[in-house]
């Protein structure tokens, strides 16, 4: 694991130091980490947000009918089946 040096005022420690103590954090390094996944995690659902966007504004019209949620299920349980 990368060791990354940051400076911070007073009272912004004191902050981290109150967070790790009163949320449950073992230490700073723990509590940082948390914060960069959410950041991470944050960007994430954006660009899948504007992608989604993009792909309604310029796919076709599908018809809802049973057969397309029929094979929409299928394709959900093959992407699932993948991940496990």
């Amino acid at each position: 694991m990368t060791t990354l040096t940051i400076s911070l005022p007073d009272s912004l420690k004191e902050f981290i130091e109150r967070e790790v103590q009163t949320k449950g954090y073992g230490n700073v390094s723990e509590y940082v980490r948390g914060l960069l996944r959410d950041a991470q995690a944050k960007e994430a659902d954006a660009r899948l947000e504007a992608l989604l966007i993009e792909g309604l504004s310029k796919g076709e019209d599908i018809p809802l009918s049973p057969d397309f949620w029929s094979e929409l299920k299928q394709d959900a349980a093959k992407i699932l089946a993948r991940r496990k």
